[in-house]
């Protein structure tokens, strides 16, 4: 997105919204077990909450400020695009990530507001439906975070790890995202990533695949010791092979 902004309009975008059109998928006991931890660990220290809470939490020493970052708290209608939108389950954790690939590059794009969202439609229904996924998630952590219904949580409602969606479901999964970038003159870039499996699962399982193939290819004085992020340490090579050999796709939109 940023690319095709600077290629277009000689100018980075500001602001980049990342709209989950449409997914299907499953979660894994692993998974939900990894996020009861995480609140378990809240509960017991505050200062993890704050470390949480700060998008920039994963950047390099120096880089941990910046501009102040859209909060997604509750639902909003997004004019543009004609969605209503609720927050994204993943975005506490990739918004840090897409934050510390910017600090690694170098900040070229300098400041930008990123955020990342699930759209539920239009018209009162897509209200309704943002609303209900709200008060769901927020129902969900409230929950978790209390010790005892979180034990009940664990027992009787939700997986245990090992369990998650069969090979049939991960076949059947697939994801379409929409990213758009608006830049200080207010033009406007808009890309499209598909992907035609469960997108935590099936298409996740190849796009590992393709990152170790990827990295194994990269030479050791391109990404030296270090945490790098996929898009600083393969960029542009790992995005061609998810589309050769993942099921993924990107692709430019009016």
């Amino acid at each position: 997105t940023q690319s095709l902004s600077q290629q277009r309009y000689q100018q980075p975008a500001t602001r980049v919204e990342l709209i989950v059109k449409a997914m299907k998928g499953g979660a894994s006991g692993g998974t939900i077990a990894s996020m009861m931890t995480m609140q378990q660990e809240m509960a017991a220290d505050p200062s993890i909450r704050k470390v949480l809470s700060n998008p920039y939490a994963l950047a390099p020493d120096g880089d941990r400020t910046g501009v102040r970052q859209p909060s997604l708290s509750g639902l909003r209608h997004h004019d543009d695009e004609d969605v209503w939108l609720a927050p994204f389950v993943m975005a506490a954790t990739n918004t840090k990530v897409v934050h510390r690939s910017h600090a690694l590059l170098g900040k070229p794009w300098g400041e930008f507001r990123y955020s990342e969202e699930m759209a539920t439609g239009d018209g009162p229904i897509g209200a309704a439906k943002a609303g209900a996924m709200i008060a769901g998630l927020g129902g969900f952590v409230g929950l978790s975070a209390i010790g005892p219904a979180r034990s009940l949580l664990n027992k009787y409602v939700l997986p245990s790890p090992g369990e998650g969606p069969t090979p049939q479901q991960q076949m059947d999964g697939y994801f379409n995202i929409v990213l758009r970038g608006t830049t200080d003159d207010g033009d406007v870039v808009r890309t499209r990533v598909t992907g035609d499996r469960d997108p935590g699962y099936g298409c996740t399982a190849r796009m590992l695949t393709e990152a170790a193939l990827t990295l194994g290819r990269t030479s050791a004085e391109q990404t030296p010791g270090g945490f790098w992020t996929p898009a600083t340490a393969m960029g542009d090579a790992l995005i061609e092979a998810l589309q050769e050999h993942a099921g993924v796709t990107f692709e430019e939109l009016p």
